[in-house]
Formats: structure tokens, sequence, C-alpha cells
């Protein structure tokens, strides 16, 4: 009887890294239509860090993709697709209803 061998192990080439474009925080608010070019204009900077800086457990929401480069916050072409789609659909403000106001009653003076 012919000694049986293991069969052959399967090399699997795995892809090239890509390189991707990355833009820092003003260059992605730019990029999402948040901002314009102005120096000036700081909207949706805040915004994007915070979504950054969630908390691990998604009780404020998701959590936003983010690569750190040389102490600054770098955004890839497919992290800015992720939050895109993360934000789509989204309402707007606050998912709580607000609290009524109290009333406040006058006091007569005696």
């Amino acid at each position: 009887m012919p000694a049986t061998s293991a069969a052959p192990t399967r090399q699997t080439k795995t892809a090239d890294p890509v390189l991707e474009n990355f833009y820092n925080l003003k260059a992605a608010t730019v990029r999402l239509g948040l901002a314009t070019e102005d120096e000036d204009d700081k909207r949706g900077q805040d915004w994007l860090r915070r979504g950054v800086n969630r908390p691990q457990d998604g009780s404020k929401g998701p959590r936003f993709p983010v690569h750190r480069m040389a102490n600054q916050l770098m955004f890839s072409d497919s992290d800015l697709a992720v939050i895109a789609e993360l934000m789509h659909d989204k309402p707007h403000g606050h998912n709580k209803p607000r609290r009524p106001r109290s009333r406040r009653t006058a006091r007569s003076s005696s």
C-alpha cells in the first residue's frame, strides 16, 4: 500500500497594499461638503472630532473611522465614504422628545 501524503498547502497571494488619499480635519470637512476651503470656515470640524472620540459602546452613535498620524486626525477616502454612509438618512437634532417647559406661578406679594 502506498503511503498517503498530506494535501499540499495552498498559498494565497495577498493583495498589495494600496495607498489612498488622506485628508486632515479641515480638508475632510471640505471633501464631505460641510465647509468651504476658506481658512476661517470651521464648520464640521467639531462634529468630526466628536464622532472620532465617541465611546466604543455606541451609546452616543457610531464611532467614525480615522487614522492618527503625526498627532493629527487623518481621514482616507474610504473613511469618508463610511462616515457618509453612517449618516445617511440619520434624523436631525435630538433623538429624544423635548421636556415640557415648567409653568412658573407668580406669587402674590402681601
